[in-house]
């Protein structure tokens, strides 16, 4: 073979080695691009997924705090459907001691017995309602009857018919009063 046919060998060559590689970099921009395309359909499901940890993460937060919340208010008021059920049997001792001799050991077993309850009561929360010759507070009182009376300004308790309750800063009861006209 002559120097110039080697030549031309040679660049023959060159030109074949050149060909496939710009076939392969045309199949480089495909793939490329549906390499990107995977890696942005990778970072919204991430996105996606963060949102749900996310959420999900407030969610549980939000029942821990409620549960939280629960318990302390059944923790405070865990006496309140006792209360309400005794608060009848109070009245009738009150109604029992109501204008009785005091003397009387009956009596005084009655009045011992009404001062324990009432006793045991006030350690758990509750208190009697104070109204009587107060101004009418719908949010503690309920007004049975009204009348006009002499030296009392208006819309003041001036009886009270039965005793209201609250359990610590919760209504347990409302009084029932006369309010003055």
């Amino acid at each position: 073979m002559s120097r110039k046919h080697k030549e031309e060998k040679v660049e023959i060559k060159d030109n074949a080695e050149e060909l496939p590689a710009e076939e392969e970099a045309k199949e480089e921009v495909p793939q490329t691009d549906a390499l990107l395309q995977d890696i942005e359909n990778l970072k919204a499901e991430l996105a996606k997924t963060k949102n749900d940890y996310f959420k999900a993460y407030a969610d549980t937060d939000n029942l821990r705090k409620r549960l939280l919340n629960e318990a302390e208010q059944n923790k405070k008021y865990h006496i309140q459907s006792f209360a309400l059920s005794i608060l009848p049997s109070i009245d009738s001792l009150e109604r029992a001691l109501d204008g009785k001799d005091l003397n009387d050991p009956f009596v005084k077993g009655v009045k011992l017995t009404y001062d324990q309850i009432i006793h045991a009561l006030s350690l758990e929360g509750v208190s009697e309602i104070d109204c009587l010759n107060k101004p009418f507070d719908a949010n503690y009182c309920q007004a049975l009857m009204t009348e006009q009376v002499e030296g009392v300004e208006a819309n003041t308790v001036v009886e009270v018919l039965q005793k209201g309750y609250m359990l610590k800063d919760r209504l347990l009861r409302a009084a029932l009063v006369k309010v003055s006209e």
